[in-house]
């Protein structure tokens, strides 16, 4: 089996690999899609495709592309590693890329004997068949696999796991040791039920905070109250969403996230996971196997420092976001600073002693 990084080429690269093969009177077959997340239609598909010519060629979206016809979110799994995946298919001969929304670009460089496209498309709707017509190209059709989609395993994912933590990397370190932090008016300036990515910012410093919590040998765990969701106000693909954009801060700074929690219910829920109720901080002492009394909460109101000591953590309250002026409960921290840096530095200090 050929290794997948002699399959997959740029695309001005793989013109001149498919020069010598077309003269040989090999057929190419051309067909492109996102492959985000690939599941068993997929597969089927590009096997069936594969019957059709000698040589196939699959040209995968970029990240770029993706969001501008599917939305932020999307894709789940970047560029390289959608390419990586498919070329590892034994159907599957070389893999390009396109950022284009139409394939004439791709189609006039490659200039395959087929272009395939799945059976939800019909050929009186594509605008490139004008092109392929000028070598004696052609339109092949496939159909799909009935309900199979990269969407519809998202929205499952969604359906089972949406009230439960997300497990955000399994490579976090286990310590058995973590800080907790809340996230709005902690991590990020505050905003009132939070919902649109572009209105996220991160607190100043409040990255290099974290990176050194990190690195004094605490797991980072977020839990986070959102009753926006339980109010109607937003939904949970927009906390995800914002997340996201946390998240994406989080790598550029080599911190990896073990857990972010979040409790989706209005005060008159009810539930047992609104601060300062203990039930994110037992799902984390439960799914990290965490000491709490080894562990740290970190939050900008009574609520989350009543939250962690009554889950058994020490305590910081930080003066950003609300500061602790909110007064709902009549509870003290354990120490307050005036950020995450001076909070890692209190951690320092305080987990030598």
């Amino acid at each position: 089996m050929r290794d997948i990084k002699t399959k997959i080429y740029p695309r001005e690269e793989l013109v001149k690999i498919l020069e010598p093969l077309k003269a040989a009177g090999k057929k190419i077959g051309l067909t492109n899609g996102a492959f985000d997340i690939l599941h068993a239609g997929h597969v089927r598909y590009l096997e069936d495709a594969k019957k059709k010519c000698d040589i196939l060629v699959v040209s995968v979206n970029t990240d770029s592309s993706v969001k501008e016809y599917k939305d932020d979110g999307r894709p789940i799994v970047p560029e390289q590693e959608r390419a990586a995946v498919v070329a590892a298919l034994e159907s599957v001969d070389y893999v390009t890329f396109h950022a284009e929304r139409r394939m004439r670009a791709a189609l006039e460089a490659l200039k395959p004997k087929y272009y395939i496209k799945g059976g939800d498309y019909k050929t009186t709707e594509l605008t490139s068949r004008d092109v392929l017509e000028q070598w004696g190209g052609e339109v092949v059709l496939i159909p799909l696999v009935e309900g199979k989609s990269t969407t519809n395993i998202i929205q499952k994912v969604l359906d089972v796991y949406g009230n439960k933590p997300i497990s955000i990397d399994a490579q976090a370190q286990v310590t058995g040791k973590a800080v907790i932090l809340d996230r709005d008016g902690v991590i990020n300036e505050e905003v009132e039920y939070l919902h649109e990515p572009d209105k996220f910012r991160f607190v100043p410093r409040a990255l290099e905070g974290i990176r050194k919590m990190q690195d004094l040998g605490f797991q980072i765990v977020v839990a986070t109250l959102q009753a926006g969701i339980g109010l109607g106000y937003f939904t949970k693909e927009d906390f995800y969403k914002v997340n996201k954009v946390m998240l994406k801060g989080f790598k550029e700074h080599g911190i990896i996230a073990s857990r972010v929690y979040f409790c989706p219910h209005a005060v008159q829920d009810n539930c047992r996971c609104r601060k300062p109720k203990t039930g994110l901080f037992d799902r984390a002492k439960e799914d990290l196997k965490l000491e709490m009394g080894k562990s740290w909460a970190i939050g900008d109101k009574t609520a989350d420092i009543l939250a962690g000591k009554n889950a058994g953590c020490r305590t910081i309250l930080v003066k950003t976001g609300h500061a602790g002026n909110d007064k709902e409960f009549d509870i003290k921290p354990e120490f307050v600073a005036k950020d995450l840096v001076e909070a890692a530095e209190i951690i320092e200090r305080h987990s030598k002693a």
